[in-house]
């Protein structure tokens, strides 16, 4: 369900299914199976790691750190199935 919070920078249109032959359905969110989903979501994710404070690891896009004002340190690791 995670991909459903992803928003897509193109148009997509999809086929409706069997009895709403006539009419397209343009998709504003992403859906699992397409090709954008996983990135889509993933810029999401970063924007939201970002604003919170955290900064992205410059080896590994999937890693995340933020230091405390008592000096420890929080490292965030993501791994998600599928990702590009």
């Amino acid at each position: 369900t995670a991909f459903f919070h992803g928003d897509l920078e193109e148009e997509i249109l999809m086929k409706q299914p069997e009895g709403f032959e006539h009419y397209a359905c343009r998709l504003l969110k992403s859906l699992y199976g397409l090709k954008q989903s996983p990135r889509q979501w993933y810029k999401r994710f970063d924007s939201f790691m970002v604003s919170q404070g955290f900064d992205r690891n410059s080896y590994d896009c999937c890693v995340y750190h933020s230091k405390l004002d008592n000096g420890s340190m929080i490292y965030l690791l993501l791994y998600v199935d599928d990702m590009l």
